[in-house]
């Protein structure tokens, strides 16, 4: 960006970046990025639409599960037309505030998302431990209340970020490391003081997804309590097993994001390839996956997606 001081923002953009040193071979990585989105998309659709139409789904469990389906939909959807325009059709160009919106509701839905994980974790807490009051405690009004909650904490710690990146000025280089935009990334091509986007980009973060990881790891040690006092073996398995896709849930949304960040705060630049590959499996791998590992691991929800797909064919 050839910038001065006296830039006005909404005259700049920036240039997004695909992976590095592979600029000629764009067209042939954009084939399984391609499958990646489509997949992630009809996976996420298809689980919702199961969900809708078939009561026997309409359990806390199953809601909890259609409300990760939503964000990881949203996800996929805020990423796709950069990520696509940069490998199909070379356009790395992103104007301020479509970057500001992107971002926005990237880090909207990682919040709404891991909030998600935390009801989930809750979820198979009251089914392990009070299996006789879990319908009566996880009503669907109340599922429904708190999932405004989730969906309005997220707008109100979300929302000023943009505002508070709006108010400076860009006049660095303007090539961000990802082909879409973050927080952590564009409030550093600024050349005005960042300390205020610095302190709040860090609280947010440690107050949402900090602070839900331990509340999950909480509920986990507390299901684990619960499960070592069974005493028959078969039933401690059994109620551990249910926990299992939850468990993937959470790693694959976790274990990418702490690395992404732990690399944006102490080694930006040190790593451009592995800072580019865990950005894709960030935004990427958990919307793909999440279908996949429920649809495996939870029996009932097989069940009818087998059911709907012979229906499908009988219909064709």
């Amino acid at each position: 960006m050839s910038a001065v001081n006296d830039t006005k923002f909404k005259s700049a953009v920036f240039l997004l970046t695909g992976i590095p040193g592979q600029e000629n071979v764009h067209l042939w990585i954009s084939i399984p990025f391609c499958l990646m989105y489509v997949i992630s998309i009809v996976g996420n659709s298809f689980i919702l639409f199961i969900i809708k139409t078939d009561p026997s789904l309409h359990e806390p469990m199953y809601i909890f599960l259609s409300m990760l389906a939503i964000t990881d939909f949203g996800l996929s959807m805020s990423t796709m037309p950069t990520t696509l325009g940069i490998y199909l059709l070379n356009s790395r160009e992103i104007s301020l505030n479509a970057c500001f919106a992107q971002l926005f509701f990237i880090h909207l839905l990682k919040c709404i998302e891991s909030s998600v994980l935390l009801l989930m974790a809750f979820d198979r807490f009251i089914a392990i431990r009070d299996p006789l009051r879990y319908a009566s405690i996880l009503t669907l009004p109340r599922i429904g209340k708190i999932g405004l909650v989730c969906f309005l904490r997220g707008v109100a710690v979300i929302l000023p970020i943009p505002f508070l990146l709006q108010r400076l000025q860009y006049c660095r280089s303007n090539v961000l490391s990802h082909s879409y935009c973050i927080n952590q990334e564009v409030m550093k091509m600024a050349c005005l003081d960042i300390k205020v986007n610095s302190i709040y980009g860090l609280s947010v973060p440690l107050l949402t997804v900090g602070l839900d990881s331990l509340l999950i790891l909480l509920s986990y040690v507390m299901i684990l309590k619960t499960v070592l006092s069974i005493t028959s073996h078969a039933e401690c398995l059994r109620a551990l097993n249910t926990c299992v896709s939850h468990l993937c849930a959470v790693l694959l949304f976790y274990m990418p994001m702490t690395g992404l960040s732990v690399i944006h705060r102490f080694g930006e630049g040190s790593f451009p390839l592995l800072q580019t590959l865990l950005g894709y499996i960030y935004l990427l791998v958990p919307p793909l996956m999440n279908p996949i590992v429920y649809s495996v691991k939870s029996k009932h929800l097989r069940e009818r997606i087998i059911r709907a797909f012979i229906n499908i064919r009988l219909q064709g």
